[in-house]
């Protein structure tokens, strides 16, 4: 590929401004900068395509617009060379990014990195993010810093390319263990950063838009049926700790609530009517839900005076487990996880598998199984997209006995 030079308005009668131009013939398209430097056409030799060096037409700042298209030449072999090299993408837009750095268009102390720093401030300063998202934005920020240093893959806007991609998939999945839906999520979210660095001047790059999202899988998910979970309640617990824990869990399974809403609970929400009046937290532009409390429910939140003892989810995850266990429910499950087409099984306890999300989970298949309309459970649980509702009801093995029952055995 060569490049050249030419004047934007050759028959003018002042000066004008000196283009480079050059093609790609993968793209189809023909390349065109300018170099911000102008000359009367009279001065410019047509058939060299530079500035006359000697006779009477020779520019008096001949020798300044020279070295100024000997940098161009420079800054386009030395991307060229680079890319032969396989070390980054050799296009149009990488093209314009490397000049606009080169020849100062943008902030050239912004790296990659800083960039990023940037778009998470604006984002924080806007109020656009709540602190679940920008624990996310965090992540993925260490993730790509951990990928740059094991890979030894140096991020510029320049190098996200099919290379990068490829590699950061291998790097997610290999050396990070990610699965299917963990990777899926975190290509979005760089996908966002990347679309706000081009919308902003620092990306010109756009190869990640090819940057394929892949399709979440659904996995098999532990739910306990409404007669586990009344046995749960009547057990009573020697430790008052796990005592607490189990009546947390109990009221999430009645009520389909998050365990991080819990916290929102007090005499002041509840309705002459007996309902939660809850606040979307997660989604402040949702309307308030109104929950319906049942008889142990209500029994639960009075045995802790309308504040239930709450401990972090984490600790409530680890603690959930061993009341789980000690009411028997050991046996050996088997589910999958997904890495692109590769699906991997895995054997464990039902108690290993159970967190404060299975509470939720429990209620929506509890009342789908029982023949609920999706509208109604759906304006209890929160959600507003069936897609992501569905996710949550998993068909049980009293639900499938009770099919073939009904259908065979009748």
């Amino acid at each position: 590929m060569k490049c050249t030079f030419f004047l934007r308005k050759s028959k003018a009668e002042t000066e004008t401004l000196i283009m480079f131009s050059c093609y790609f013939n993968q793209e189809k398209k023909k390349f065109v900068y300018s170099t911000q430097k102008s000359i009367l056409p009279k001065h410019w030799d047509f058939e060299n395509k530079h500035p006359f060096k000697t006779g009477k037409n020779v520019s008096h700042n001949q020798a300044a617009i020279s070295k100024r298209l000997r940098d161009f030449e420079d800054a386009f072999h030395l991307i060229r060379s680079r890319s032969e090299l396989g070390e980054m993408q050799f296009d149009s837009h990488t093209l314009k990014e490397h000049f606009d750095r080169t020849f100062e268009r943008v902030n050239k102390s912004s790296s990659f990195f800083e960039v990023y720093d940037k778009f998470t401030k604006e984002k924080i300063k806007l109020k656009e993010w709540k602190k679940s998202t920008i624990k996310r934005y965090t992540n993925i920020k260490n993730l790509l810093s951990e990928f740059e240093e094991v890979y030894n893959y140096k991020l510029t806007f320049g190098k996200i390319n099919k290379k990068f991609f490829t590699e950061f998939t291998d790097f997610c999945y290999e050396y990070k263990n990610h699965y299917t839906n963990t990777f899926s999520r975190n290509v979005g979210l760089f996908k966002t950063f990347m679309f706000w660095s081009q919308k902003n001047g620092f990306a010109f790059n756009v190869a990640f838009k090819d940057f394929k999202k892949p399709q979440r899988v659904l996995t098999r998910e532990e739910v306990l049926g409404l007669e586990q979970i009344l046995e749960l309640y009547k057990t009573p617990f020697r430790s008052p700790h796990l005592e607490k824990v189990k009546d947390a869990f109990v009221f999430q399974c009645l009520t389909g609530m998050r365990y991080g809403e819990l916290k929102l609970i007090n005499k002041r929400t509840i309705t002459p009517t007996n309902c939660i009046l809850l606040k979307e937290e997660k989604n402040s532009n949702k309307a308030t839900r109104l929950i319906p409390l049942s008889n142990i429910a209500l029994e639960i939140l009075r045995k802790y005076d309308y504040r239930l003892p709450l401990i972090s989810n984490q600790k409530q995850n680890d603690a959930i487990k061993e009341v789980i266990e000690q009411i028997g429910l050991t046996h050996d499950v088997e589910y999958s996880r997904t890495k692109g087409v590769v699906q991997e099984r895995f054997v464990k306890s039902f108690h290993e598998r159970i967190s404060t999300h299975t509470a939720r989970r429990s209620f929506i298949t509890i009342l789908r199984n029982m023949g609920i309309a999706d509208k109604t459970i759906m304006s209890i649980s929160g959600h507003t997209d069936i897609k992501s509702f569905n996710q949550y009801h998993q068909v049980d093995n009293t639900a499938r006995i009770t099919a073939i029952n009904s259908v065979f055995n009748s």
